[in-house]
């Protein structure tokens, strides 16, 4: 067989579009340009599949993009419309003379079920080849299968409802498991439930469709030829399984809700709309006696699932008794009705026949339409031709409907990808807004739009709403692009001017005060706004100029602060002189550079609420920077003005540490104007070592002398190091202060005693008091009756004197017992280190033939040794090796120098003139061998290596080397 379902597009069959409104074609409007570059492809585009059926088609069912039908009596055609070049073909194995009165196949398109009209039904699975008859199913002619999509799977239906022509309505499970001869049954088991009846009886279940809700309720639609049966209930928790038994038991003592429709086809049919494969359905269709009846599908609704429900009449010429309908299927805008010779679709929204497609005579009649909703193709069949629907775009012309309706959310739902049809509606609902006198919701959508502004505003004028118009002008506002500059400028303008002479109108009218107070705000959050703060930042200068116009200080002051422009804030409040609120808004936002600025000004005004502010923010302010504005303040000389001055500089030099040099110079000018008791302590607590203090030395000793603060004078000659301007400077304040300095060069003796000695003439000379005189020698140690002698007048008498002289004298005695005793203590020293010396000379050790190396543990006797007083023996080249990595760098190169030196030496022949001679020579160019050696020696054999300093020097010293750790831990593997 050739490729059955090669597509190509039939000469005889007619291709349709659905067009539902006006006509798909450019709307010219301000701001698009629509040019139509290609011809639109039809919504509904009917093919015929090249297929030639060997023998009749007696019913077809598509889902999950698997196609069956059946052919004659006894043949089944499967195609996986995937692998279309691979058909197969199943035999029914039937002898008798039944035929195939209709088939079912699951969403998944696994489970088939052909149910015959002997009230057979036979089973066959997608995955296998075996038909399979139901037992249990035997007897009833099934008319309807209502498949469980939330528990069906490819191995199993799950819980399924299947009605009979004899109006009941069973619950069945199937299984595809096969097993031998005695296996399983895929029939799991098929029990009653309910009994659909009309007035005359039980009724023939026409549609059965079972569904489950967001909510996990679940309902079933079950339709009888002149009614439709809603049943809906919520499973219990963790019953499943239980299938439908629960929901229907809940109507078996009263019946469930249902529509009636008293005209009859003989039978009916239901077709739903599901967005997504195993979502909740969303619109519903039923085929009846009397029309379509069609709406939405509420889940959430308790009593009916049904809203919005509509009929559609059948035209003239269809319906019972003249060409009934023959199927329905439903898409998310259109349901398309199928007749015997041709296909009509109607719009749901309008309820207008959009296509009618006539098939041709020489296909039949058609039998039958279904649509696979996993794909949502549409498929049409006669009984020697199939014909499939492509539906594309369903959606692309639906605003437009929705636009006529007035339904504008749901008009700009489906344009909202195409600009030029999105300004359309919103153009369209801004005028029904504006004819209805809801002015800001058209405001609103006529600032989304690309219709002329200045036609808008006029608009808004010419209808006087002003509230609107500023509507409209925020919103386009907030819409501008940061290039537009300009625009942003005028409408910022235009605004701040609609908003002021709003609240002017306002402002004097008492019964309008709440009124008034909701525009200011209006007009607040305009100004303050996110949104707008680039504009109206731009703009401010003509705003500005705006409220001043009007004379809005309020809003004058709140836009500047809004705008972070508190210079201008503070500017108008010094310009009132409202110096408080001034200092307000300094101390609010902390900004250092406007204090700065106002500082002069508002120091005299509010000299103490300004330094207090200053202290608040503390090291955010540079004093320095301030130091000007208290220069002008202070030089009034008021107490007031200088203790305000001296309260800051002592905050920053006391709390903040501030080291800057002019900050404590003016600090010093102030004290020594206005505090002079502070100055001294001031100098004292910043320490007498010049370099650490943080004033200029020179400018307070020049400060201090010509304000006359000689205290503080000689407390800077002090810091200063000069002593003996100190001295004499405080030799006319106080000698005790003079004695004081005196004492302060304490490394330098002779200048302490030229100090005194400046104290004591001052004392004999000028105050003519010899007992003070005679208090300043014992005060000082350095000097002696014979120093202030030459100071006394000749008449003073040596009673004067008297104890003076004795103390001296003891003095001297003392100080030669104290010679005597420690030159006998020398003297023995002297003879015990000569004891000692000789004691040495006499000590010796022995050394035994088997006595070894204390490193190499060899004979010591084989080579030259060296042995210490602690018993430790050593081969001369051992030590000189266990000594040197120890030796500080000098050291081994002294060492290096003696081993050269001593190897160039030639060796001594005993008794040789020869011998001697080199001796002699070498003692008159250089040092001997001997010499030699006896460095050597000494540079090595100071101590012992394992006993010595040396020794507890290398405590810290790795016991492996660092350079030679990797080749020492290799060497141990």
């Amino acid at each position: 067989m050739a490729s059955i379902l090669d597509e190509y597009e039939d000469s005889l069959s007619r291709s349709a579009v659905l067009q539902p409104g006006c006509p798909s074609v450019g709307i010219p409007h301000s701001g698009y340009v629509n040019a139509q570059l290609e011809k639109e492809v039809p919504i509904f585009t009917k093919q015929r599949i090249d297929f030639t059926p060997s023998e009749r088609i007696t019913s077809l069912v598509v889902s999950c993009n698997q196609l069956c039908m059946s052919l004659g009596k006894d043949t089944l055609l499967r195609i996986d419309l995937g692998k279309a070049n691979e058909p197969n073909h199943v035999e029914l194995g039937r002898k008798d003379d039944a035929r195939v009165h209709k088939m079912f196949l699951d969403h998944t398109g696994c489970h088939l079920l052909i149910a015959l009209s002997s009230t057979e039904v036979l089973y066959v699975n997608r995955n296998g080849q075996k038909v399979r008859p139901l037992a249990r199913w035997k007897g009833q002619l099934v008319e309807s299968v209502g498949w469980n999509k939330a528990l069906g799977t490819e191995s199993s239906t799950g819980p399924i409802l299947v009605g009979t022509a004899q109006g009941q309505i069973f619950e069945a499970e199937l299984s595809a498991s096969e097993g031998g001869l005695f296996g399983p049954a895929p029939d799991l088991y098929f029990r009653p439930l309910y009994v659909l009846n009309e007035e005359g009886g039980p009724a023939p279940v026409c549609s059965l469709e079972a569904e489950r809700g967001p909510d996990g309720r679940g309902f079933v639609i079950a339709t009888t030829r002149q009614r439709l049966f809603q049943f809906i209930g919520r499973a219990a928790e963790g019953t499943e399984a239980q299938g439908f038994s629960g929901l229907f038991a809940a109507y078996a003592d009263h019946p469930p809700p249902f529509r009636e429709f008293p005209s009859s086809l003989g039978y009916s049919e239901l077709a739903f709309y599901t967005p997504k494969l195993r979502s909740a359905p969303r619109a519903f269709a039923w085929m009846m006696g009397d029309g379509v009846l069609y709406g939405a599908l509420d889940c959430g609704r308790p009593d009916s699932l049904l809203s919005e429900e509509r009929v559609w009449e059948y035209p003239e010429g269809v319906g019972p008794g003249a060409s009934p309908p023959l199927a329905v299927v439903l898409t998310q805008f259109h349901f398309l009705l199928l007749l015997a010779d041709r296909v009509e679709a109607v719009c749901t929204l309008t309820g207008q026949v959009v296509l009618r497609d006539h098939f041709l005579e020489k296909f039949g009649p058609l039998k039958h339409m279904v649509k696979d909703s996993s794909t949502g193709h549409l498929w049409a069949y006669t009984e020697r031709a199939v014909f499939r629907y492509h539906v594309q775009r369903e959606a692309r012309d639906v605003w437009r409907t929705y636009l006529d309706m007035n339904r504008f959310d749901l008009a700009k739902e489906y344009c909202r990808e195409r600009p030029d049809c999105l300004d359309t509606v919103l153009a369209r609902e801004a005028d029904y807004c504006f004819r209805q006198r809801r002015y800001l919701e058209s405001a609103r959508c006529y600032a989304l739009t690309q219709s002329y502004f200045e036609e808008i505003a006029l608009k808004f004028l010419e209808a006087r709403q002003e509230e609107a118009l500023a509507e409209f002008l925020q919103r386009k506002l907030a819409s501008l692009k940061p290039a537009e500059r300009t625009q942003a400028t005028l409408l910022t303008t235009w605004l701040t001017e609609l908003y002021l002479s709003r609240l002017g109108a306002l402002q004097g009218d008492p019964e309008a005060l709440n009124f008034y107070r909701e525009t200011r705000e209006r007009f607040r959050a305009f100004l303050s706004s996110p949104r707008h703060k680039e504009w109206l930042f731009a703009s401010r200068a003509s705003i500005h100029e705006l409220l001043a116009s009007h004379g809005d200080t309020e809003h004058m002051v709140y836009f500047a602060v809004i705008m972070q422009d508190y210079e201008r804030v503070v500017a108008y409040h010094c310009q009132h002189e409202a110096y408080e609120e001034a200092l307000a808004v300094l101390a609010r936002h902390r900004d250092p550079q406007l204090f700065y600025k106002f500082s002069p000004i508002l120091i005299r005004h509010i000299p103490r609420q300004l330094v207090d502010a200053w202290i608040e923010l503390g090291s955010r302010l540079d004093a320095r920077q301030l130091i000007p504005a208290l220069v002008n303040y202070s030089q009034g000389g008021e107490a007031q003005q200088v203790s305000q001055a001296i309260r800051y500089m002592e905050f920053c030099v006391n709390e903040l540490g501030e080291t800057e040099q002019a900050i404590h110079n003016y600090l010093l000018s102030l004290y020594a104007r206005g505090q002079p008791a502070s100055l001294l302590a001031y100098l004292e607590q910043a320490g007498a070592s010049p370099h650490r203090v943080h004033y200029d030395l020179k400018y307070a000793l020049r400060l201090c002398a010509e304000h006359g603060h000689h205290r503080a004078c000689v407390h800077v000659y002090k810091v200063l190091e000069l002593y003996e301007e100190a001295v004499d400077l405080a030799l006319q304040v106080d000698v005790d202060l003079a004695k004081q300095c005196a004492d302060l060069p304490e490394e330098d003796e002779e200048l302490r005693k030229k100090l005194w000695l400046k104290i004591a003439r001052h004392v004999v000379q000028e105050e003519e008091d010899v007992q003070t005189a005679m208090a300043c020698l014992a005060s000082c140690p350095l000097l002696k009756i014979e120093d202030v002698l030459p100071f006394f007048p000749d008449f003073v008498t040596i009673d004067h004197f008297k104890e003076a002289i004795c103390s001296s004298l003891k003095a001297y005695n003392h100080h030669i017992q104290e010679l005597q005793r420690e030159m006998e203590e020398a003297t023995a020293s002297a003879q015990r280190i000569r004891r000692d010396l000789q004691e040495l000379r006499g000590r010796y050790g022995t050394v035994e033939p088997q006595d070894k190396c204390a490193t190499c543990d060899f004979p010591l006797l084989n080579r030259p040794f060296y042995l210490f007083l602690c018993g430790h023996m050593f081969h001369a080249d051992c030590l000189l090796q266990a000594v040197r990595p120890g030796l500080p760098a000098y050291k081994q190169a002294r060492l290096e120098e003696l081993q050269r030196k001593l190897g160039a030496a030639p060796a001594p022949t005993k008794g040789s003139a020869r011998a001697k001679e080199a001796e002699g020579g070498a003692a008159a160019g250089g040092p001997s061998r001997e010499q030699l050696k006896a460095d050597l020696d000494e540079l090595v054999a100071a101590e012992c290596v394992y006993c010595g300093e040396l020794m507890i020097r290398s405590i810290d010293r790795p016991f492996i080397d660092p350079q030679r750790y990797e080749e020492e831990h290799l060497s141990w593997l």
